[in-house]
C-alpha cells in the first residue's frame, strides 16, 4: 500500500512511502453497540418529575407542604393540650419548652391550635380545588368539544358568573346561610370553577381535531368516552397547575373570612380566627399569638405558588428534551 504520509520520525518523505499492511487491522462490527440506547426512554410524567426535581424552589415548597400535612395530622394527636380548653393561669405565656409557640389570651397552647388550623385550611383548600376540578373539567370539556352554538351559550353563562364580584358573592352566601365550614366551601366554589372551565375549554379546542380524537370518533366512541380517554389525559398539565393555584387562594379566602368573623367561629381553631384573637395582644407585646398563624398562612401560600410555577415548567411539552 502506498500513501504520501510522514514517517515515524516526523520527516516528510520526498517520495511515496510504502506502509506495511500489518499496520492495519479489520474492526468487527459490533451489532450490540448499535442497539444500545444512549438515553433511557422516559414517559411524559417521568420526564416531568425529573425536571421538577431540578427546580430547588419548587421542591422546597413541596417538602414544606408534605411536612405541614404530616404535622397537621399527627401533631394535635401527640400534643398533651386540648385545642379549645382555656387555662387562664397560663395566659400569654411566651414560647418555651412547655409551650413551643406560647399561649394565647385564653391560656390555650398556640402550637396545638396552629396545627388544628392547618387541618381546616388544608381541608378547605383541597376541597375547593377538587370541586372546581370536577365542575370545571365537565363544563369546560363539554363546551370545548361540542363547539358551535352549544359552546357559545355555555360561554355566555361563564361570562356572567365571571363578571360577578367574587368576594361579594361569598360574603352574601355566608350571611344568608350562616358561617360554617360547609358554607365556606360552597361559597368559594359557586364561581371558583369558572377559571378551571375556561382553561379546560381552551385546551380541548386545540386537541379535539387531532388525529387520535378523529380516529376514536370514527370508531363510534361516545362523547363522554372521548373526553375521558382522549381529551382529559392530554390536558392534565394545565389542569394540575391551575389546581395548585386554586388551593392557596381558597386558604387565604378562608383565613380572611374567619378574620372578619364570617368563617370559622371561635373557639374553634383556624388561622384566621387566631389572627383575629391576637389583634389586641400584639399591641401589648405578645407577638407570638399573631406571628405563627401569619407565618403559616404566608408560607403555605408561597409554597403552593412556587410549586405551581415549577409544575408549569415541568409539564410544558415545549421544554421537554
Amino acid at each position: 500500500m502506498k500513501i504520501n504520509v510522514t514517517d515515524q520520525t516526523g520527516k516528510k518523505p520526498t517520495s511515496h512511502t510504502e506502509i506495511p499492511d500489518e499496520w492495519f487491522s479489520w474492526k468487527e462490527r459490533d451489532t450490540k453497540a448499535l442497539e444500545t440506547v444512549s438515553r433511557p426512554s422516559l414517559s411524559y410524567w417521568k420526564d416531568a418529575w425529573r425536571r421538577l426535581l431540578k427546580n430547588k424552589l419548587a421542591m422546597t415548597g413541596l417538602v414544606f407542604l408534605i411536612l405541614l400535612t404530616i404535622f397537621a395530622i399527627f401533631a394535635p394527636i401527640l400534643s398533651p393540650y386540648e385545642v379549645n380548653k382555656q387555662n387562664l393561669p397560663d395566659q400569654y405565656q411566651p414560647p418555651s419548652s412547655q409551650h413551643w409557640f406560647g399561649t394565647d389570651n385564653g391560656g390555650r397552647d398556640v402550637f396545638t391550635r396552629t396545627w388544628y388550623g392547618a387541618r381546616i385550611s388544608l381541608f378547605v383548600g383541597l376541597m375547593a380545588a377538587l370541586i372546581d376540578f370536577t365542575i370545571g373539567i365537565i363544563y369546560g370539556g363539554l363546551s370545548g368539544y361540542k363547539g358551535g352554538r352549544t359552546d357559545s351559550m355555555m360561554m355566555r353563562i361563564i361570562e356572567v358568573l365571571y363578571g360577578l364580584p367574587y368576594l361579594l358573592v361569598v360574603i352574601l352566601l355566608l350571611v344568608v346561610l350562616g358561617p360554617s365550614l360547609g358554607t365556606i366551601i360552597l361559597a368559594l366554589t359557586v364561581t371558583g370553577w369558572v377559571g378551571m372551565a375556561r382553561i379546560v375549554r381552551g385546551q380541548v379546542l386545540q386537541i379535539k381535531n387531532y388525529e387520535f380524537v378523529l380516529a376514536s370518533r370514527s370508531f363510534g366512541a361516545k362523547t363522554a368516552r372521548i373526553i375521558r380517554k382522549n381529551l382529559l389525559p392530554n390536558t392534565m398539565g394545565p389542569i394540575i397547575v391551575q389546581m395548585t393555584l386554586t388551593v392557596p387562594s381558597a386558604i387565604f379566602a378562608e383565613a380572611f373570612l374567619s378574620f372578619l368573623g364570617l368563617g370559622i367561629q371561635a373557639p374553634f381553631a383556624s388561622w384566621g380566627v387566631m389572627a383575629n384573637d391576637s389583634l389586641g395582644a400584639i399591641l401589648s407585646g405578645h407577638w407570638w399569638t399573631l406571628f405563627f398563624p401569619a407565618f403559616f398562612i404566608s408560607f403555605t401560600m408561597f409554597a403552593f405558588n412556587v410549586l405551581g410555577d415549577g409544575l408549569q415548567d415541568a409539564l410544558d411539552p415545549k421544554l421537554r428534551k
